[in-house]
């Protein structure tokens, strides 16, 4: 039933109809930091009273693999659990799962509804109505457990208005500028307000902003930072993990970034929810989240990553280091954001011979392939795409010994997701 035409909530029937109604009153793109809306509409039905225990992830990157790590540990040791996160990648049902299941289409229209009918005059963004209809949906499926992940920075997020047992910062670097500030000190204090007095906040950066320190002193919570409080020690194919008096040496590597790895590991140990060694080994040797280092063909070889920032960019291209010895050629498909730090993200991969394909993205925020060509030094070998689709003959006609490594958005992950042929994935 959706169309051009602007649609009344009252002519809302599938989901599609829903999001597109709340499109059109508020563009998905538009950002409007601030609680007061968001905790108006809450209070009318107790939204921000989730159940179970609840653990708040904020970070400028690792929020999606710690979460999942968080889901999965917890998951195998018989406990419900539900995870509200952004964006997704192919179906909006990918921002709320329980027990490792997206929420159905009824479910989600069930929740939006019930917002729609508390807000009366309050107008919501687009992320804080789908906010309130996931904590409506949590409410009313009631898991032991709820992760939430923050949107956008931590203190104004409309995440925030809940009440979590523990905070976690997975990670805190130049991201969302316009809205959080330009430089860690200032990105990290905005991410601190998700921290709560007297209650455990965990930091997973190995370079702690002192303001979040500041923020955990001056409210009174209980941090744990990564380096100091708890360790990681990386082996070949093992690493160890220790935590005040609990220790455990011999994990295995998973298919996610160790370090957000060790950061859940230490919430489960402050909220004594964490498994015992074996149950861990079992569920990190399968541990892996779509659009995160993510292989999606062996021949010819296509790895994904949403990798969209300096940081995320200079995590994966260590990644490729040790990759690339194993092909004859490393190609980059990337496609970016153009209110992102292009040129500083794109030189993590120059000087290393590789060749790039570079795609502009659709939407009003999308960077044109222009636009990353001027990022890059002019020794680059690239070639330009108007669209994601004119890149895949390349990739489907290449020799199985060269790499191809698509990163740069959520957005270009997903477009990739989309065209290529489901049966090969």
């Amino acid at each position: 039933m959706t169309s051009t035409a602007l649609l009344q909530s009252q002519s809302c029937h599938s989901l599609a109809d829903w999001l597109c109604y709340i499109e059109q009153s508020h563009p998905i793109e538009k950002i409007e930091l601030g609680l007061g809306r968001v905790q108006s509409v809450a209070e009318r039905a107790a939204l921000a009273q989730l159940p179970g225990i609840v653990i708040l992830i904020a970070g400028t990157n690792g929020k999606g693999t710690t979460a999942r790590t968080l889901e999965q540990l917890l998951l195998a040791q018989g406990l419900s659990v539900g995870v509200y996160s952004s964006p997704h990648l192919l179906r909006f049902n990918e921002r709320l799962r329980i027990n490792g299941v997206d929420v159905a289409d009824e479910l989600w229209v069930e929740g939006l509804k019930q917002v729609e009918a508390l807000r009366a005059d309050i107008a919501l963004t687009y992320f804080e109505f789908t906010t309130l209809a996931a904590f409506a949906i949590l409410k009313s499926q009631a898991p032991q457990i709820c992760l939430i992940e923050v949107g956008l920075g931590g203190r104004l997020d409309a995440t925030n208005i809940v009440d979590p047992a523990l905070s976690i910062i997975t990670t805190v670097d130049l991201d969302h500028q316009d809205w959080l500030g330009n430089d860690r000190e200032t990105i990290g204090r905005e991410k601190a307000g998700v921290f709560r007095a007297g209650r455990p906040a965990v930091v997973g950066d190995l370079q702690v902003p002192q303001s979040v320190r500041q923020v955990a002193t001056d409210i009174g919570a209980n941090l744990s930072c990564a380096g100091s409080d708890f360790q990681l020690d990386l082996q070949a194919q093992t690493f160890a993990w220790h935590f005040t008096d609990q220790h455990y040496e011999h994990l295995p590597l998973p298919g996610v970034p160790v370090q957000n790895v060790a950061t859940a590991l230490t919430a489960l140990a402050l909220l004594d929810l964490l498994p015992d060694e074996n149950i861990c080994a079992q569920v990190l040797a399968q541990l892996s989240l779509p659009g995160r280092m993510q292989w999606l063909s062996r021949k010819p070889a296509v790895l994904l990553d949403v990798a969209h920032n300096p940081q995320s960019a200079a995590y994966l291209a260590s990644q490729l280091t040790q990759l690339k010895n194993g092909y004859r050629r490393v190609q980059l498909v990337v496609g970016m954001l153009k209110d992102k730090d292009i040129r500083e993200a794109l030189s993590c991969f120059t000087g290393q011979g590789y060749h790039w394909h570079l795609v502009s993205l659709p939407g009003v925020r999308g960077a044109s392939s222009d636009l990353l060509q001027q990022a890059l030094p002019s020794t680059e070998q690239s070639c330009q795409y108007p669209q994601m689709s004119d890149v895949l003959a390349t990739i489907a006609s290449a020799p199985a010994d060269e790499l191809f490594v698509v990163f740069g958005s959520f957005v270009t992950v997903s477009s990739v997701l989309s065209l290529w042929p489901q049966e090969n994935v």
